[in-house]
C-alpha cells in the first residue's frame, strides 16, 4: 500500500528544465531577466497593476508592514489586527517592525470575523491583515468595507489564494497590498518565492529598493542600461536582500501556465471528498464562501479527538496536516490566549486532508474511508 502524503508538488519537468537551462546558458540566474518576465506574466494573469518578485511570501509580508509604517508615519507599539489561525510568518511580520499584533476571532470559513475585528479597533489600530485560509475569500468584502469606514490599511495575505477569484476578477485588486506565495507546495509551485503587489506605483518602486539593500538601481537595470554612468547607484536606506532570482522565476513562468487547469482539478478532488462525507455528520467540513471561486489550496475538516485521528490515519499510511495551530499556544503570543474562542476550538479540531495533483479518485476514497473509520472508532469507544 502506497503512502498518501498531504502535499506533493507537481512540475512540468521537461518544460521547467528548458526554462532553467536558458538561465544557465545566458549565465543569468539572479535578479532580472526571468524575474522581469515573471512579474509581467503575473500582472497579465491577475490583472493587478504592480508586482515585485521576492524570495518568499514572508519577505513580502515584512515589506508590506515596513513600507506602510514608513509611508504613514506609524510608530512602534501601534497595532495591526490579525488572525491567530495562520502560519506564524503572518504575525512575525508585525513584530519585525516593533508593532503589536492584536488577534481577532475567526468565522465559519476560518477567516477573520468582521464583528470581532470591529470590536478590537482602538485609537492605535493602523491596519488589518486578512488571511485567505486555503484560498477561501471568507468575509473579505466586509473586512474591506470596515477598513474603508475606519481609515485602516488592508494587507491581504494571499499565500493560499493564487487563482482565487471574486466576480470574475483575481483576488487582490482592492487591497492596499497583497502578498502571494510560490513555495513548493503552493498552487503555483517553485522551490520558494513570493510576490508583493501594491496598488500604488510609488510603493512598488520603493519595494524594489527595500528588497535590494536600499539600492536605488538593481543589478539588471545597471547591466542593461546605456550611458557612461549607468552603473552608478545610490543607497538611500537600510534595506533587505529579499528579491527573487531567475531560477525560481523560470520555474514560476512554467507553473503559471497551468494554474487554472490545476486549480480546477483541485476543486474536483474537493468535490470527491464532499461527496464521500455527505453521510458522515461527525466530520464537519470547513465551508467555502460561494461568493468566490477558491483556489482550494486546502481541504479542511473539523473532528473530535483530532490527534488520535491523526494517529489512526498514519497507521493507514495516510499523512494529513494541521493548518494551523492557534498562534496563542506559542510562548511569544501566549499573552493573548483565550481571547479568540472560535479560533481556539477550531485549532483543537482542525485537520487538512491530502490535496495535490497526483491524487486519484481512489486515493480520495481511501482517505475518506480511513477518516470515517477512525472517527467512528474513536467516537464509539
Amino acid at each position: 500500500m502506497q503512502p498518501i502524503q498531504l502535499f506533493v508538488p507537481t512540475f512540468r519537468i521537461d518544460e521547467t528544465l528548458e526554462a532553467i537551462r536558458e538561465c544557465l546558458e545566458k549565465g543569468w540566474t539572479g535578479l532580472g531577466f526571468k524575474t522581469v518576465q515573471f512579474e509581467q506574466a503575473w500582472k497579465d494573469y491577475t490583472g493587478l497593476p504592480y508586482a515585485h518578485f521576492l524570495n518568499s511570501a514572508t519577505s513580502g509580508l515584512h515589506l508590506a508592514v515596513a513600507q506602510l509604517k514608513a509611508a504613514n508615519g506609524w510608530q512602534d507599539g501601534d497595532e495591526i489586527i490579525t488572525t491567530p489561525l495562520t502560519f506564524v510568518s503572518t504575525n512575525h511580520a508585525i513584530l519585525y517592525e516593533h508593532m503589536k499584533p492584536v488577534f481577532a476571532d475567526v468565522d465559519q470559513y476560518l477567516c477573520l470575523n468582521p464583528a470581532s475585528v470591529a470590536a478590537r479597533i482602538t485609537p492605535r489600530t493602523r491596519a488589518v491583515i486578512f488571511v485567505g485560509m486555503g484560498g477561501n475569500v471568507g468575509q473579505y468584502a466586509a473586512i474591506r468595507r470596515l477598513c474603508d469606514e475606519r481609515g485602516l490599511k488592508l494587507i491581504l495575505d494571499a499565500a493560499h489564494m493564487t487563482g482565487t477569484r471574486v466576480d470574475g476578477k483575481h483576488i487582490g485588486a482592492d487591497a492596499d497590498v497583497t502578498v502571494f506565495s510560490f513555495q513548493a507546495v503552493k498552487n503555483l509551485p517553485t522551490a520558494d518565492a513570493g510576490m508583493i503587489c501594491w496598488q500604488r506605483a510609488d510603493l512598488d518602486a520603493e519595494a524594489r529598493k527595500w528588497s535590494w539593500m536600499g539600492i536605488n538601481k538593481d543589478t539588471y537595470a545597471r547591466t542593461t542600461g546605456s550611458g557612461t554612468y549607468n552603473w552608478y547607484y545610490d543607497v538611500e536606506q537600510v534595506g533587505y536582500k529579499y528579491h527573487g532570482n531567475s531560477i525560481m522565476a523560470a520555474i514560476g513562468l512554467v507553473s503559471i501556465k497551468y494554474v487554472d487547469e490545476d486549480n480546477s482539478f483541485r476543486r474536483q478532488i474537493c468535490a470527491w471528498y464532499d461527496e464521500a462525507f455527505d453521510d458522515e455528520p461527525r466530520i464537519e467540513r470547513v465551508p467555502m464562501n460561494p461568493d468566490g471561486v477558491p483556489s482550494r489550496h486546502l481541504f479542511q475538516v473539523l473532528v473530535d479527538h483530532r490527534d488520535e485521528v491523526v494517529g489512526k490515519l498514519q497507521q493507514a499510511q495516510i499523512y494529513p496536516g494541521v493548518h494551523y495551530r492557534d498562534n496563542t499556544v506559542y510562548g511569544m503570543y501566549h499573552d493573548q490566549a483565550g481571547q479568540c474562542p472560535a479560533a481556539e476550538r477550531a485549532s483543537n479540531r482542525l485537520l487538512s486532508l491530502p490535496l495535490h495533483l497526483r491524487l486519484t479518485k481512489d486515493d480520495v476514497l481511501r482517505v475518506s474511508q480511513a477518516l470515517k473509520n477512525a472517527v467512528l472508532e474513536l467516537n464509539t469507544n
